[in-house]
């Protein structure tokens, strides 16, 4: 799976308050939770953001609640995938239940906002087209690729049953 996009840069210690705001917690609609999505940090994000587009960030991306509003407002943006230094757990599991990917990189200092990347999920590559640069990342397992090629967890679960 090949995921392709322009990069939107945070920093370390990003949480849910500042993915979604509590306030908007009212909501489980993930293109109504989108439209705020970040806006504590940069008001104009959601406007900003293309339909694939990528967020890259640093450590502990994801902290904070268990809610699963936080990735549902990144995916309701339109934000095809996150790449951190590394991720908060309970972000992790979020994520995998909704379908929105994930990768962890040490070399996310390299990638620049507005850099144009593209993920090979399968390969574990992450190419920088703006820089024409490679870094290695993990490979996003079969399994999950599949769960986000689902649309998440419970729709990869209905179509399990109905094999």
């Amino acid at each position: 799976m090949i995921i392709k996009g322009k990069v939107h840069k945070f920093s370390d210690d990003i949480n849910t308050d500042d993915i979604i705001a509590a306030k908007y917690l009212v909501s489980t609609d993930a293109q109504e939770l989108g439209k705020h999505c970040m806006e504590t940090i940069n008001p104009d994000f959601s406007q900003a953001v293309s339909p694939g587009d990528i967020i890259v960030a640093g450590s502990n991306f994801g902290c904070g609640s268990s809610r699963e509003h936080a990735p549902l407002a990144i995916k309701g943006c339109g934000v095809s995938a996150v790449i951190a230094k590394s991720f908060a757990a309970i972000f992790f599991r979020n994520a995998i239940n909704i379908g929105l990917p994930f990768l962890e990189s040490e070399d996310v200092d390299k990638i620049n906002h507005g850099d144009i990347i593209e993920i090979d999920l399968s390969g574990g590559i992450i190419k920088n087209i703006t820089q024409d640069k490679n870094y290695k990342t993990q490979a996003f397992p079969d399994f999950l690729q599949q769960i986000v090629a689902s649309g998440g967890l419970i729709n990869w679960v209905k179509k399990q049953k109905s094999k």
